[in-house]
C-alpha cells in the first residue's frame, strides 16, 4: 500500500471557525412591548390627573395654574417674589408681576380646593358668601306654607359670578299677567320674600327678563320690550324691600333668545326672571 504523503513542516495550521448562536427570550418581539406599554400607562395617568384637576378647581384657580405654567411669564417673574439671589429677601407667597389678576397671589391659588372657606385672596370669602346667601333665601322661603309652595318656582344655581335665582313660570304659576308687566299676587309675595332675604347683604344684582316665543297679537308690542319691562318691574319691587338703587348693576330683557327648554321655545317654563347675585 502506498504511504500517505506527510505534511510539510512549514505548512500553516488551518483556521478554527467558532459559530455562536444567540437565543433571544420572549420571541421575535423581544422586550420592546414593555416600553410601549409603560409609555401608554404613563400617558393615561397624566390624562386622568388632568381630568381630576379640571374637576377639582374653580375657574379662577385654573386661570392661576395656566398663568403659572405659561413660558412667556418666566422673564416677568424676574424681579418679583424670589427673583434676585436666594429669594432676594422676599417670601415665596409674595405677589408676582403677573399680567392677570388670577396670578396676583403667588402660589397660593394652586392649593385651594373647591368649596374652601379661605381668605379673600383665595376666593374663599366669595364662596362662603354664596353659601350663606343660598341658605338665607331658603330659610326665608320656608317661613310659611304658601312660601314653601312658591319656592318650587325658584331655582338656585351657583355660577362663577355668584348665585343665580331663576323664578320660572309653569302651567300652574305665572310671574306676570298675560302680555303685561303687572306681577301676579303670588309673584309679588315671592319677590318680597326674596328681597327681604338679600337686602341686608351688600351684593350686586343683575336682573334679566325672559319670555317664550309666542308672538304678540296684532303686533302691538314685542317680546323684547315685554322682557325688559318685566325686569324693570322686578327691580322696583326689590327696591321697595330695602335694596338700594346702586346695588343694581344691569337690567336686561332678552326676549326668547335664551330658552330654558331648548327644544320647545313656546314652553311656559321659558318665561322667567333671573336674578344674579354677585359679591
Amino acid at each position: 500500500m502506498a504511504k500517505a504523503p506527510t505534511k510539510g513542516k512549514n505548512e500553516p495550521p488551518k483556521p478554527i471557525i467558532v459559530k455562536k448562536i444567540t437565543i433571544v427570550a420572549g420571541g421575535h418581539h423581544g422586550g420592546a412591548w414593555k416600553v410601549a406599554y409603560a409609555d401608554f400607562v404613563t400617558a393615561m395617568m397624566a390624562f386622568f390627573l388632568l381630568m381630576w384637576l379640571l374637576g377639582a378647581t374653580t375657574e379662577k384657580q385654573r386661570k392661576g395654574i395656566a398663568d403659572y405654567f405659561t413660558p412667556t411669564l418666566v422673564k416677568m417673574r424676574q424681579g418679583s417674589a424670589g427673583g434676585y439671589g436666594v429669594l432676594g429677601g422676599s417670601s415665596l407667597t409674595d405677589a408676582d408681576d403677573y399680567p392677570h389678576r388670577a396670578g396676583q397671589t403667588g402660589n397660593k391659588t394652586l392649593s385651594v380646593p373647591r368649596d374652601a372657606t379661605g381668605g379673600p385672596k383665595e376666593g374663599g370669602s366669595k364662596i362662603k358668601r354664596s353659601q350663606v346667601m343660598k341658605e338665607r333665601i331658603a330659610q326665608k322661603l320656608a317661613q310659611s306654607e304658601k312660601l314653601k309652595k312658591l319656592a318650587r318656582q325658584v331655582r338656585m344655581t351657583e355660577t362663577p359670578e355668584g348665585v343665580r335665582l331663576d323664578l320660572v313660570d309653569d302651567a300652574d304659576f305665572s310671574m306676570f299677567l298675560l302680555g303685561t308687566t303687572v306681577l301676579t299676587p303670588d309673584a309679588a309675595e315671592l319677590l318680597r320674600a326674596i328681597g327681604q332675604a338679600i337686602a341686608p347683604d351688600p351684593t350686586q344684582l343683575t336682573i334679566r327678563g325672559h319670555t317664550d316665543s309666542l308672538p304678540w297679537k296684532n303686533g302691538v308690542a314685542n317680546n323684547w320690550s315685554l322682557s325688559a319691562g318685566r325686569a324693570e318691574t322686578t327691580r322696583q319691587t326689590l327696591m321697595r324691600q330695602g335694596i338700594a338703587e346702586p346695588r343694581f348693576r344691569r337690567i336686561e330683557g332678552v326676549a326668547d333668545r335664551e330658552p330654558l327648554v331648548q327644544n320647545n321655545p313656546a314652553d311656559p317654563r321659558n318665561r322667567r326672571m333671573s336674578i344674579l347675585i354677585t359679591g
